[in-house]
């Protein structure tokens, strides 16, 4: 599903057009994939339940990928925007494209972060209830 946004902006859910070498270079400098393999980064998103791109004039600028079941549970991981693009409502759009406007809108929603918080909670993202635990990976 494709969704274009004006002056050269388009969000695209199609994984064969994800630029993987663009996706691999912003998040291994990123504070929650740093290190991790171009080998892993793949296999994230050929095992992704949706990973989304946005793109300007071609050119990938942005991205999300989604982790779930397909039926109650999502999970919304690696998303970023290039500095460059910032402050033009596109991570809105990133986030809203990935959560609201799929076939995985309808589960309940989960990510990690310790940034962007604002951004998330305009899409109901809300700090876990007393009934969420954590096990950290090792």
């Amino acid at each position: 599903m494709r969704r274009d946004l004006g002056d050269g902006y388009e969000l695209d859910d199609d994984p064969a057009r994800i630029d993987r070498e663009a996706v691999h270079a912003y998040l291994t400098t990123s504070y929650w994939a740093e290190g991790r393999t171009r080998e892993t980064q793949d296999a994230l998103i050929e095992s992704g339940a949706r990973v989304v791109g946005l793109y300007c004039t071609g050119a990938l600028v942005g991205f999300s990928r989604t982790v779930s079941d397909g039926h109650v549970q999502s999970y919304l991981a690696d998303v970023f925007l290039l500095d460059g693009h910032r402050g033009r409502g596109l991570g809105v759009e990133l986030v809203r494209f990935s959560v609201d406007d799929g076939p995985l809108a309808h589960t309940k929603w989960l990510l990690h972060t310790r940034d962007a918080h604002e951004l998330y909670r305009k899409f109901g993202f809300a700090e876990p209830s007393d009934q969420l635990l954590e096990r950290a990976g090792r």
